[in-house]
């Protein structure tokens, strides 16, 4: 039996050899999984389910192909993609998650979430996300006609961009403070997280944390977990 975790894909028409990557694992990989797990920022943005383009149903269908073989598919919101909803659930048959989601994996209680959430350093980051979090922006901002909604998130990203240069990696990467706090509220010893690129397994005191890497024209960052142990492949 085995589960394989994913993050950070931020798929997009500039980078078709990532999204061929995509559909690699997908075809050959996933569907010999009992569950394969997305956590976020799996498309490079999203403005919501009723945007189309030949991306989006290609991923699509790579979704909704793998569920209907069996294996199941869940995905948690990442800082790019949360807009993500129900229409896209429905059509792929992939399971969307809370922010902070727990599992058992072969004995070990896992937490799983994108990552963003615990960059506390990072203040101005929290508070645009807390502010595009809000429901009822959210559901002004999808009332938007398609084409207002690619130039806002268009800027948005171009000023994300230019803030991003800005700050220092210790600003961007997680608060372990903060974290150690989280894991420990959700009483789990293990925690699997992306958004911070930085692929790499970490043993503090009381857990073990377990980066996923983001993916690039020719590497996928795939993280593997059997009853034998996690490995990324």
């Amino acid at each position: 039996m085995t589960y394989y975790f994913i993050a950070d894909l931020h798929l997009n028409e500039e980078q078709p050899e990532i999204t061929h990557l995509f559909l690699q694992f997908m075809q050959e990989k996933a569907p010999l999984a009992e569950a394969v797990y997305i956590l976020g920022d799996l498309f490079d943005f999203w403005i919501g389910d009723d945007e189309e383009s030949e991306l989006i149903s290609t991923v699509k269908n790579a979704i909704k192909t793998l569920t209907a073989s069996g294996t199941k598919c869940y995905f948690i919101c990442g800082n790019r993609d949360f807009l993500i909803g129900k229409r896209f659930s429905e059509q792929t048959g992939m399971v969307i998650l809370p922010d902070y989601h727990v599992i058992n994996l072969f004995g070990t209680p896992t937490l799983l979430c994108h990552g963003d959430t615990l960059c506390t350093d990072d203040v101005k980051y929290q508070q645009f996300r807390k502010k595009v979090h809000q429901k009822w922006r959210q559901a002004i901002f999808l009332m938007l006609p398609l084409s207002w909604r690619i130039r806002i998130a268009e800027k948005i990203r171009s000023k994300s961009k230019q803030e991003k240069r800005d700050k220092t990696a210790e600003i961007m990467d997680i608060n372990a403070e903060f974290t150690t706090q989280i894991v420990s509220k959700f009483n789990t010893t293990q925690l699997i997280h992306g958004h911070t690129h930085r692929q790499a397994v970490h043993q503090h005191n009381r857990f073990t944390r377990i980066v996923l890497g983001d993916w690039k024209e020719d590497y996928a960052s795939i993280l593997s977990v059997t009853q034998q142990g996690a490995e990324f492949i």
